[in-house]
């Protein structure tokens, strides 16, 4: 069986251990840049999102993409996942608890909540960008405005203090299942670590396993990979700030076994 690797231009440590993966399983893998009007995805029997992290620049043109590669090979995860997963509205509609957020859509009154700090961002963004921390009230405004002026949905968010200590825990689930889980620093984080390869192993308390389990059940489609990102609420329950189902970075270099359980699981959906 022959595997596209779907990646971007620029570094990604996971490649070459998955691609190796590949090869111990008998299968070719090649890595491909998503927007390569070269690449010929019909011959392949899959392709595998894992780190096109410059689609954010381009979103709409990615979601187009992922659709007609869609029509003539196996993409994972489906491309239905990746348009809705890409726009941070879909927070809205699962059902489960979230970090509380404000919304505000273009053409709406910006008016924001009271919190001791703010985190402004945008509904599609990736990788903290276009996202603000302040205590100031007035310069969450003003980013917000700036953003629905721009045509796009401001997000509106209390600073949680605890990921300074806690952190957030990220669940990745291979096939359905749970794999592994790390000790993630948040991004506004006053102390994030350099070099992500660092961050240690977590074992997810009860309560954290029950609601990524919830989170997964609302998504109706064959998952090849999901990476749950949850937070603490003040009170202590677990809230989802993130359900990673596009291109989120899975630990495989660092987590012995994980490259060989995601091929197999990639084998088994096909």
């Amino acid at each position: 069986m022959k595997f596209a690797y779907v990646t971007y231009d620029g570094p990604d440590d996971d490649r070459e251990v998955l691609l190796a993966a590949w090869e111990r399983a008998g299968a070719e893998g090649a890595a491909v840049r998503w927007n390569d009007p070269a690449a010929d995805w019909e011959s392949f029997d899959a392709a595998v999102v894992r780190s096109p992290w410059d689609y954010i620049l381009h979103r709409d043109a990615f979601v187009e993409w992922a659709y007609k590669v869609e029509s003539g090979t196996r993409l994972l995860n489906p491309a239905s996942v990746l348009e809705r997963n890409t726009d941070k509205t879909y927070l809205r509609d699962l059902g489960v608890p979230t970090v509380p957020t404000h919304w505000i859509h273009p053409g709406e009154q910006v008016t924001l909540p009271v919190h001791a700090e703010y985190v402004v961002k945008p509904a599609v963004s990736a990788g903290a960008r276009d996202t603000i921390r302040t205590a100031d009230r007035a310069a969450a405004e003003t980013h917000a405005r700036n953003l629905t002026t721009a045509g796009r949905v401001a997000m509106v968010q209390p600073y949680l203090d605890m990921v300074e200590t806690e952190g957030e825990t990220s669940l990745v689930y291979i096939g359905g299942r749970f794999s592994h889980a790390r000790r993630r620093a948040a991004m506004l984080a006053d102390a994030v670590p350099a070099d992500h390869r660092s961050i240690p192993g977590r074992d997810p308390e009860p309560d954290q396993f029950a609601l990524a389990e919830r989170v997964l059940a609302e998504v109706e489609a064959d998952l090849l990979y999901a990476r749950v990102d949850l937070v603490r609420l003040p009170d202590g329950t677990p809230a989802l700030i993130e359900l990673e189902l596009t291109e989120p970075y899975l630990f495989l270099s660092t987590t012995p076994g994980a490259a060989d359980r995601l091929t197999e699981a990639l084998l088994a959906l096909l």
